[in-house]
């Protein structure tokens, strides 16, 4: 069965199977800062890595429909979600970066780094234009349904 999905589904199914594993591995981490912690709380952001991870597993599986569903080439298709799912990884990564590093429980508190503005806005182009590109691919498949 799996073989009958396209390059383009398997390989967003792929990344987002490991995403899914860093959030069920790191929300280990979370439990073991909630059970050490004083207040029973884990670092804020390694509660944000381990949701945001969560969400964007699940997130994951609705680029994987659109692209199975979409009328667009393959190589189209798999930019598009290799762009979205790396803006995943990399907004993950730096939770968990400032989880491990206990340095911060808002990096958007106080004077904003140009680099961080920076990275917001290319996270918002990326993550919405890659979804309007599987989402218009699915409305075009469907009008030539």
């Amino acid at each position: 069965m799996i073989a009958t999905l396209g390059l383009d589904t398997r390989v967003t199914l792929l990344i987002t199977g490991l995403i899914f594993l860093a959030a069920l591995l790191l929300g280990v981490w979370k439990y073991r800062g909630m059970r050490s912690s004083p207040d029973g709380a884990a670092h804020p952001y390694v509660d944000i890595a381990h949701r945001a991870a969560l969400l964007y597993a699940f997130a994951g599986l609705l680029l994987a429909v659109f692209t199975e569903l979409s009328a667009w080439p393959t190589a189209v298709n798999l930019a598009a979600d290799l762009v979205v799912l790396a803006f995943f990884v990399g907004a993950i990564a730096s939770y968990v970066l400032h989880g491990w590093r206990r340095d911060t429980t808002n990096q958007y508190r106080g004077d904003i780094p140009v680099a961080l503005k920076l990275a917001t806005v290319l996270l918002i182009v990326a993550e919405v234009g890659g979804f309007l590109v599987l989402f218009t691919g699915f409305l075009r498949a469907w009008q030539l349904g």
